[in-house]
């Protein structure tokens, strides 16, 4: 049977840690992996050149340690080694783009906003679930950690 390999996309939000824990835990208990995948917007101001390259080279940095630390918790807490990728673009079309590159991707696993609108993303992909290449899973970002570890 192949490994399950559940991606999740990493920022700065509760939910994204939420949607982190509950596939951290369902990979250590399907004999998986998680895929981090650390998105870096474009950015919407355009300096002049050395300056843009530097705003976009700390996006980037910001990026990456997010994703590092992400990657460390997950590792102590359930000794798996996450998979870590960096992306710069679109959301949407950034996160298609690396289930393209990765067809053994298992599931998409989103974190949902507790309050207000369910977040970009999760707004996306429940509205296009049909066209994905894998199932799409979406935690509650307002779950404490037990809920998430008894439900995962």
């Amino acid at each position: 049977m192949p490994q399950r390999i559940y991606l999740v996309i990493m920022d700065d939000t509760d939910e994204a840690r939420a949607a982190l824990r509950f596939a951290a835990r369902r990979a250590v208990r399907t004999g998986g992996t998680v895929h981090i995948l650390a998105l870096v917007p474009r950015q919407q101001f355009v300096a002049f050149g050395g300056v843009q390259a530097t705003i976009e080279e700390e996006a980037r940095d910001r990026a990456e340690v997010l994703a590092m630390t992400a990657a460390g918790s997950i590792a102590t807490e359930s000794g798996l080694t996450p998979v870590i990728a960096v992306m710069q673009g679109d959301g949407p079309q950034s996160v298609r783009a690396y289930l393209n590159e990765h067809p053994e991707i298992s599931a998409l696993v989103l974190g949902a906003a507790p309050e207000g609108g369910p977040g970009p993303l999760v707004t996306h992909f429940a509205g296009n679930a049909g066209q994905l290449p894998c199932p799409l899973m979406i935690v509650p970002g307002g779950l404490s950690d037990e809920t998430i570890d008894r439900v995962s």
